[in-house]
């Protein structure tokens, strides 16, 4: 079995999800200001300067939506930096792919300074050739672009590689541009189980599932 692997980042190998739905509560706890109920889902359809417009408003903050922002953002990066876990499994799958001389790549949405130190300090960060990043691909996972870029600078072609992640649209993208896709469960995408089911090369509900991927590794290599 000689695959390539590509890795997502929250949601697959962080249970890091939450913070993207309740940094706005966490900003305004640390300001000492009780966060009103279902704040989490008012915030998650609008954009981070729409997000502090509201804030300022809602809350009555004497800051201007640039210090909110910014305020919000450095919740965010503390998480990373200070707080955020791996994934049950997700260590010891990363070792049985070293083990296994599988080179794997990182392809995030995250901001690369936040992933960077998330695994450094959690000892996963030298598994990796290395990291690309959304922004840096100049294209979210809506488009193949981010996982091209990881396999030209991994030496492989798409369906030599493995896709892991754990959001529908990043799963059909990369079976569009000729991956293997490894659905991976998530609760925050945990509405389109179904649709990763029935869409990912295999789905786990966990990475403590390595014997499953085992056996479809192998057989995906016949």
């Amino acid at each position: 079995m000689r695959k390539g692997a590509i890795f997502d980042v929250d949601g697959t190998l962080l249970d890091s999800m939450p913070i993207w739905e309740n940094a706005s509560e966490r900003f305004l706890e640390e300001l000492g200001i009780e966060a009103e109920p279902g704040l989490n889902e008012i915030m998650f359809r609008m954009s981070l300067d729409e997000g502090a417009a509201y804030l300022r408003s809602a809350y009555n903050l004497a800051m201007t939506d640039q210090e909110i922002k910014e305020g919000v953002l450095g919740v965010i990066r503390d998480f990373y930096f200070y707080q955020a876990q791996p994934k049950p499994g997700a260590a010891e799958f990363l070792e049985r792919m070293k083990e296994r001389g599988i080179p794997m790549y990182i392809a995030t949405s995250n901001n690369r300074e936040h992933v960077r130190a998330a695994f450094e300090r959690l000892g996963l960060y030298d598994y990796f050739e290395g990291l690309i990043t959304c922004e840096e691909a100049g294209a979210g996972k809506d488009a193949p672009v981010i996982f091209m870029l990881a396999s030209e600078r991994m030496g492989l072609t798409p369906p030599d590689i493995f896709v892991f992640e754990d959001v529908i649209h990043a799963v059909r993208t990369a079976n569009r541009a000729g991956f293997v896709t490894v659905g991976v469960f998530d609760p925050a995408s945990s509405a389109d189980n179904a649709a990763m089911r029935a869409e990912s090369g295999l789905y786990l509900h966990s990475l403590e599932n390595w014997e499953r991927f085992r056996n479809f590794a192998f057989d995906a290599a016949k």
